[in-house]
């Protein structure tokens, strides 16, 4: 049996950084409250400036460029490869992170989970009128980068995400087929995790 909970884009709930210097709007996490106590989480956050970001230690972060012409970052002293729109970026969360945008404000989007807790993949993938993949993690999350995604489960419908809504399934551990159809083309992105 799986539980499926839709998220939609306007209730995300704003949060300031770590450090002070933006907001995030958190979309789901599995446990806590404030900025800390969980084991993954996943939210959006605009970047409006050049500069460090929070340090997370004991997790590690996957970032994604949403919307703007992208970023660089420079992880521990090295230069990441230049970062456009859904192209993911690991790192570790303890690390000295600096931003430079290469064009203006951006909109990201971030997992953080803690490595000694989940086992997490995280990918986009772009649909073309129809997309279809199979998981047997027993958390998967769909987020939207598009508008009129329908989602089926296992062949029964899940529900339609707009733009940066979100779908949540919380399962069993079986293995279940998802199927992504959309009028034109839509990026989603996929993460599953399973706990250890």
């Amino acid at each position: 049996m799986t539980a499926i909970k839709l998220l939609r884009a306007a209730s995300y709930p704003a949060m300031p950084w770590k450090n002070g210097a933006g907001t995030t709007r958190e979309i789901v996490r599995d446990a806590g409250d404030g900025l800390g106590g969980f084991g993954w989480r996943v939210s959006i956050a605009d970047v409006g400036a050049p500069g460090p970001f929070s340090a997370f230690t004991g997790y590690q972060r996957i970032i994604s460029v949403l919307e703007g012409e992208g970023m660089r970052l420079n992880v521990d002293g090295l230069d990441s490869r230049d970062l456009r729109a859904q192209d993911a970026f690991a790192f570790d969360g303890a690390s000295a992170v600096e931003c430079t945008l290469l064009g203006g404000a951006i909109r990201d989007f971030n997992l953080i989970y803690s490595p000694t807790r989940y086992r997490a993949r995280l990918q986009w993938q772009k649909v073309d009128g129809v997309a279809h993949f199979f998981s047997s993690a027993s958390t998967v999350l769909l987020f939207s980068a598009g508008e009129g995604l329908h989602v089926s489960l296992d062949a029964a419908a899940s529900g339609v995400l707009g733009l940066h809504d979100t779908l949540v399934a919380e399962g069993d551990g079986a293995l279940r087929e998802w199927r992504l159809t959309v009028a034109g083309s839509a990026d989603v992105c996929v993460i599953e995790l399973e706990a250890h």
